[in-house]
């Protein structure tokens, strides 16, 4: 069973590609979501704005109808060359591990990973999965640790979010949108997104307003819909806060919680629990289809973790994030 490039996937082989992923979920019962067929597709096909997805599989037989064993994804965000660490994601059948199939996907992708000029890749993966000790075995280490968090909307008293929103600070105000973020106001989400420091130390780029752009058409090139919340300060435009809700296509009833963030110096005067009601009221009124919502917070993150327990978050499952340095990588 040979690796193949799949970058350009046919309808069959994108079906033998989500089988993998249903089958990779199916395996573990603490796992989220399997994404729906329409979704699998919809990444596999639409690319990264700004940027390229390099993919690869090994079939699980010598005909095409066999099917897939293995699959391996690498996106390249950015221009070749660039300080941004490539992402990894590589899946195995479960009735084909241990047979050398994600070593084999991982040196393809290490070939394709230094072609493009990048030094490091990461990768995010579920605790206590095969995937943790295959990462450490291949010269990944963790640097961050993720605590999923769901919250179930069904549980949350009718007209809390109100009574939060209308707790707001003094001094501050709401703005929203939906998609791309305006022209206006792309520096300054740019600026806020800074805030998320335990990102920033690995990601290797910092934020700017292309950057924020390209992230929200990768959402909609997907076939997601993004949405943003943001506290301003006073009358003027400075971000003090935001938060960020993608729906993915189809909802499936589970929306993503993206960033979160309060400028430092706005802290303490609940601005993350501020945006975050004000998020849940507009999801009620423009997607009543979405009955939870899920969410990674930084494992020593307590105060955002505190905010999403005050909301009725409940803790569903640990992931951690690795990252290998492009010379380290089998070849």
């Amino acid at each position: 069973m040979d690796v193949i490039a799949l970058d350009d996937p046919t309808d069959a082989r994108i079906r033998q590609w989500h089988g993998v992923l249903a089958a990779v979920h199916a395996d573990d019962p603490a796992a989220e979501p399997a994404p729906e067929p329409d979704q699998t597709a919809a990444r596999l096909l639409g690319g990264v704005p700004g940027g390229r997805q390099r993919l690869w599989a090994v079939p699980a037989g010598p005909a095409p109808g066999d099917g897939l064993a293995a699959v391996a994804a690498l996106l390249l965000p950015g221009d070749p060359g660039t300080g941004r660490p490539a992402e990894i994601d590589i899946r195995v059948r479960p009735e084909h591990r241990r047979r050398g199939l994600g070593r084999r996907l991982l040196t393809a992708a290490a070939a394709g990973l230094r072609a493009d000029g990048r030094t490091s890749v990461i990768a995010q993966v579920l605790a206590g999965t095969p995937a943790v000790p295959f990462l450490e075995s291949h010269g990944f280490e963790c640097v961050l640790t993720l605590r999923g968090m769901v919250l179930d909307l069904a549980e949350v008293p009718p007209g809390r979010a109100a009574r939060l929103v209308a707790a707001g600070p003094a001094g501050y105000r709401l703005v929203r949108w939906r998609g791309v973020v305006p022209d206006g106001r792309a520096a300054a989400l740019a600026r806020a997104k800074t805030a998320m420091a335990d990102l920033a130390e690995y990601e290797g780029a910092p934020w700017d307003a292309a950057r924020v752009r390209e992230m929200a058409e990768l959402v909609a090139k997907r076939g997601d819909d993004l949405y943003t919340v943001a506290a301003l300060t006073g009358a003027g435009d400075a971000i003090a806060g935001f938060t960020e809700m993608v729906v993915p296509a189809g909802a499936a009833g589970r929306a993503a919680q993206y960033d979160t963030a309060v400028v430092p110096e706005h802290r303490g005067r609940r601005i993350g629990i501020w945006v975050k009601a004000e998020m849940l009221r507009w999801l009620a009124a423009e997607r009543p289809e979405v009955r939870e919502i899920e969410t990674d917070n930084a494992g020593d993150n307590a105060h955002m973790i505190a905010v999403n327990e005050e909301l009725g978050f409940r803790t569903e499952r640990e992931s951690m994030e690795y990252q290998a340095a492009a010379a380290d990588l089998p070849s």
